[in-house]
């Protein structure tokens, strides 16, 4: 099992930029396929981005695309978001979330909540105007 922990969140202003980090201590998340989700109070959880184990397909979800970017680093043990231009409406709690791949692990990560197995708890963005 892998429990990821997200970092990086807090109160920045309209046009600004945030960087979240999802790593986990037991495991390396390179044989994962990661993703980041946001809820918003009231709000079902919304796909944000994901990256598959061979880091050849990154989707996003459309309310975020242009303004943040997924990705790992070298050593993939970390997965991080950065988000630039926020927004309002941006302000949410960020999870960052794991699943083991298919046999084909080329293949375009999950984009629904669901299909992922392994949760973090969740870090705060807000976003004022």
């Amino acid at each position: 099992q892998v429990h990821p922990v997200e970092s990086g969140g807090g109160l920045v202003q309209a046009g600004g930029s945030l960087r979240l980090s999802c790593a986990a201590s037991e495991v390396s998340l390179s044989t994962y396929n990661m993703g980041w989700f946001r809820q918003a109070p009231g709000k079902e959880r919304e796909f944000v981005a994901a990256i598959n184990q061979c880091d050849g397909i990154r989707p996003y979800g459309d309310s975020v695309k242009g303004r943040f970017t997924i990705s790992r680093d070298n050593a993939k043990t970390t997965v991080f978001l950065q988000m630039n231009r926020l927004k309002p409406e941006d302000t949410a709690v960020y999870y960052c979330a794991a699943v083991i791949p298919g046999d084909n692990y080329c293949y375009p990560p999950p984009s629904t909540p669901n299909d992922y197995d392994y949760w973090g708890q969740g870090t705060q963005v807000t976003v004022s105007s």
